[in-house]
């Protein structure tokens, strides 16, 4: 017999395990068995003519030499550990029963032993895996694979990981912050594991529960800066997110249970994204506490219980909680920091890229960009804005190859169903058990069979999987289908894919509808089977009925006009302007002053990103180059003192008409997409007797002092500043984000100047996120002192014997106050929107309560209007440092080049019609249009349709007084099926 392929001397015949080799080990004849499997398969596909005696081995072994297994050791690829030791049953024991003498091992060992592991590459295959796994994502058939891909431009996006509190930091040899008992009090839990128990899919199923005993927690303490701004444990930066996630933890856990009281321990809270602020008051109002203040211990207490130690004003605290989530920071990986040294990226001392002064994308290598928390610790809505910026900056690089290698998909003829009788098919998704766990799927499924019109029913696990999708295609062709009913979650994300694999079908997309039996029922009724299942089948005989009265819808198709506009001749505006005319695109740039530049004018100098200090980086040469380059592009068209009157059209074809204020003229633009990038403007503040003392001034007004005046500025012996003016509060309730960083910024530039001028920082929260953290280090080691207030006690300025004087609150001081009297209070006073309420009129796009630009979505969709063609950037969207911004804009330009770049585009096809036998023409339809997409026949008396513009958001259908109006896929033989069988 073989030893490699087990083929005996008699062709066919295979022989393995304890009948060849004796009575050995399981592993081994598992091994045989399939070592046997595929010589039969080779045999058999090549029997006429190969000798079994000579099949090739089909799975080489893998052998690891000592050499390379010391080497996968000392590069921490894998751990030495010693064998987990067996446990037996005693012999006195053993010899008055016959269960097995080995006991198996606990959870722990068999993770502990399973660590041994060498990833040699050879498994023994007994295949467990694959049979447990539900979703089928186990393939032991896959093997290592090396793909070289010619590409000009590369875009690195591996994120970061959480803190390892029980990892070693490199100067101190324990874990990091091991005063919090993590790892020894079961009640001490990370910010990530707790999201898990929030979680409808988590250990607990979404209940509030303790790791030691399953009880339900009433007081929980969430604990900040766990493995963020600490020096001592290499972790010196802000990580930015943790202050918002620990509030929606403590806000969604209230919502759970009405009875947890979460307390918040922070030392900053750093709120400075857009409607953040808000977020935290609605917190403060729906029960979450916030106690500013250092944790220094938590020791075990009674029952499980946990006793934080803090100090306050008044001396150290010890209070009790049930349970203490440590929230935990962000690192890059190792393997993360491998990847960059191969490709040699410069990273900085925490492992991130290198930032380089207003290309916030850019890497030390040219041709390489970065976006997302590798480049800066950072959330979600400024993630997907600088994923959108490094794609512009690739897609700049690359513009003259675009659509060289694109493929056009293809789909077979559409079907015509018109003379078909309905035949529907019906797939109810499991999803996991995000849905199985609730609905029992398979009654579902044997219901839907019984319902008129179903000829087919089925339930997958998950029916959005690429298997799935092509078991859909087939069941249509098997059993004719020619509608398609999919009972599973939101059709906001899966409506489209499942759209598309009807149209890959043969079928029109719009003979689909989705039964939502996850955000509708299974999440809602999480408690109660019965009551699932029962509204999972009234879901799916309600789309059902409406599917049978589904008919094909098709799109109009136009032409895209190549051509951009940009509104506002800022920073923003300028770099959107570039960008695009930099892959082909004409740009009207149109600004409303006599010259461009906007708030960046007003910014003398800045922080240097490549190191993190305030080397002064002149923005003003920096915005005359750009300017220049704006002024001398062939591409850009630039207006100056102009002003927009009327925009008109439609996604890929608008028609706005400018007012030119120097010629008295107006002028009609054509273009196929709009920039909106206003900016904004510096607040003026109304207090601390600000214009009525010269010595009060502004942080602007302070930059302009140092550049200018220099020597005035270095004989001040005293200044104070004063964070939050006009900000956050009930005149502005939002954070201009940039007055923190700014203060720091001037504060060590004065140091520069003069190290004896005594400067005091009064804040409220000191909102230096990110690396910005390491500025406030630096300003608190030159001496800078920061001291905070609340918003119940501000700080006063007054005159006394012609001397400023100022009285905040403090602690330390033997009254509980302190005065100064300083030379200067430089107040910063933040930014506020510029008037934009009649620019929003005429796009037909909202505003924020605060009067900002608002977003389609802020975290999924941060640069995008809900009018679609129309996007944001820059001071218009929210208060942003200059080089978010920047990167802001090179995200809205490319979102607006992915738009030009198409020759035609389809509209919506669910859009409104007009029974004109039933319109009266009253008009009230067009009044309630919010896209412009209804006009009145001045003729015939009728109100038309549009289709370019219309959206199908039915508003019109809503206004109508006669019913004339009706809305393509909620027509009303389709509305009323639904209707009858929810109520049958």
């Amino acid at each position: 017999m073989n030893p490699e392929t087990l083929a005996t001397g008699r062709p066919g015949l295979f022989a393995g395990g304890d009948a060849v080799t004796g009575v050995g080990f399981i592993i081994d004849a598992i091994a045989a068995g399939h070592r046997a499997a595929n010589s039969i398969q080779t045999y058999l596909s090549r029997r006429s003519t190969v000798n079994s005696q000579q099949l090739p081995i089909t799975n080489s072994v893998v052998k690891l030499s000592r050499d390379e297994i010391t080497a996968r050791v000392e590069t921490g690829k894998v751990t030495k550990r010693e064998r987990v030791e067996r446990k037996w049953i005693d012999a006195g024991t053993r010899v008055h029963s016959f269960e097995e003498f080995a006991l198996p091992m606990s959870e722990e060992e068999a993770v502990a032993e399973a660590q041994r592991c060498l990833e040699c590459g050879v498994c023994s295959e007994c295949l467990e895996c694959v049979y447990a796994c539900r979703a089928g994502a186990v393939n032991h058939a896959a093997i290592e694979a090396t793909r070289e891909l010619q590409v000009g431009a590369v875009i690195l996006t591996p994120g970061v990981e959480p803190i390892d509190l029980r990892a070693p930091s490199t100067s101190l040899r324990v874990g990091y912050r091991p005063e919090y008992g993590y790892g020894r009090y079961p009640n001490v839990v990370t910010s990530l594991e707790f999201e898990r128990f929030l979680s409808a899919t988590g250990p607990t199923q979404g209940v509030v529960a303790r790791p030691s005993d399953g009880a339900h927690p009433k007081k929980i303490a969430w604990i900040q800066c766990v493995g963020s701004r600490d020096c001592a444990r290499d972790q010196g930066y802000c990580s930015s997110i943790c202050c918002m996630y620990a509030t929606k933890e403590a806000v969604i856990a209230r919502e759970h249970s009405a009875e947890i009281a979460p307390t918040i321990f922070y030392l900053d809270i750093r709120a400075y994204g857009k409607e953040f602020d808000r977020y935290i008051e609605r917190a403060k109002n729906q029960g979450v506490r916030y106690i500013r203040s250092m944790v220094s211990a938590i020791e075990p207490g009674a029952n499980g219980n946990l006793n934080v130690r803090y100090a306050l004003d008044d001396g150290p605290k010890t209070e009790e909680f049930e349970m203490v989530v440590l929230s935990v920071g962000v690192k890059p990986s190792a393997e993360t920091r491998a990847l960059a040294q191969r490709l040699g990226i410069a990273l900085n001392e925490y492992g991130f890229t290198e930032s380089i002064s207003f290309a916030p994308t850019a890497t030390s290598r040219p041709g390489i960009f970065v976006a997302g928390t590798f480049r800066e610790p950072k959330d979600i809505p400024e993630t997907v804005i600088e994923a959108s910026a490094a794609a512009a900056c690739a897609s700049q690089l690359l513009a003259s190859a675009r659509g060289t290698l694109a493929r056009v998909k293809t789909y077979p003829p559409e079907r015509d169903v018109a003379e078909e009788e309905p035949r529907v098919g019906v797939f109810v998704c499991h999803c996991g058990i995000n849905i199985g766990g609730v609905v029992r799927v398979p009654e579902v499924v044997e219901f839907a069979k019984t319902l008129p019109g179903v000829v087919y029913a089925e339930h997958n696990l998950y029916t959005c999987s690429q298997d799935t999708q092509a078991r859909i295609k087939a069941r249509i062709e098997e059993n004719h289908l020619n509608r398609v009913v999919v009972a599973s979650c939101t059709p906001r994300t899966h409506e489209p894919l499942f759209q598309d694999t009807l149209r890959e079908a043969g079928l029109n997309p719009h003979l689909f509808e989705l039964a939502n039996i996850r955000e509708q029922d299974a999440w809602v009724h999480r408690g109660d089977r019965d009551a699932a299942t029962r509204k999972a089948q009234d879901l799916v005989a309600m789309m059902v009925a409406r599917a049978q009265h589904d008919s094909p819808l098709y799109r109009l198709v136009f032409d895209i006009n190549p051509r951009a506009l940009v509104i506002g001749g800022g920073f923003a505006g300028m770099t959107a302007a570039l960008t695009i005319a930099e892959q082909g695109h004409d740009v009207f740039l149109v600004e409303r002053d006599a010259e461009l530049g906007g708030h960046a004018r007003h910014i003398q100098f800045a922080v240097n990103g490549e190191q993190s200090t305030v080397n002064c980086v002149d923005v003003q040469a920096m915005l005359h180059d750009t300017i220049a380059r704006v002024m001398e592009h062939p591409r850009v068209h630039v207006y100056t003192r102009a002003e927009i009157n009327d925009v008109a059209g439609y996604v890929g074809r608008f028609v706005s008409r400018i007012h030119l204020a120097d010629e008295d003229a107006n002028i009609a633009l054509d273009h196929g997409a709009i920039v909106v990038a206003t900016g904004a403007r510096a607040a003026t503040p109304r207090e601390y007797l600000y214009g009525m003392d010269n010595r009060v001034i502004t942080q602007q007004d302070l930059e302009s002092l140092i550049i200018n005046r220099k020597s005035e500025i270095e004989n001040q012996k005293s200044i104070v500043m004063i964070q939050c003016v006009g900000s956050r509060d009930e005149s502005r309730a939002y954070c201009s984000r940039i007055c923190c960083q700014q203060a720091i910024k001037n504060a060590l530039k004065l140091k520069e100047l003069n190290p004896q001028t005594q400067i005091v920082v009064l804040y409220r929260d000191l909102r230096a996120y990110g690396f910005k953290e390491d500025l406030y280090r630096r300003a608190r080691e030159q001496g800078v002192l920061f001291l905070p207030y609340e918003l119940d006690a501000k700080p006063n300025v007054a005159i006394a014997n012609d001397k400023l004087r100022v009285t905040a609150r403090a602690a330390f001081a033997p009254n509980g106050k302190i005065e100064l009297e300083p030379d200067l209070v430089v107040l910063s006073a933040g930014i506020e929107p510029n008037d934009n309420a009649p620019l929003a009129q005429l796009l037909k796009v909202p505003l924020t309560q605060d009067g900002f630009f608002l977003e389609a979505h802020a975290k999924l969709r941060p640069l995008d209007f809900a009018a679609d063609g129309i996007f944001l950037a820059g001071l218009a969207h929210s208060p942003r440092a200059l080089d978010e911004s920047i990167a802001q804009a090179q995200g809205a330009a490319i979102r607006a080049v992915a738009l030009l770049s198409q020759k035609q585009r389809e509209a919506v096809a669910t859009v409104a019609t007009v029974n004109e036998r039933l319109c009266a023409g009253c008009g009230l339809c067009v009044e309630m249009c919010p896209y412009g997409a209804r006009a009145l026949d001045a003729d015939a008396h009728i109100a038309q349709v549009n289709a370019a513009l219309c959206q199908g958001c039915g508003a019109c259908v809503t206004a109508c007084p006669n019913g004339a109006s009706q809305q393509r896929a909620f027509e009303m033989p389709q509305v009323f099926a639904m209707i009858e069988n929810a109520v049958a």
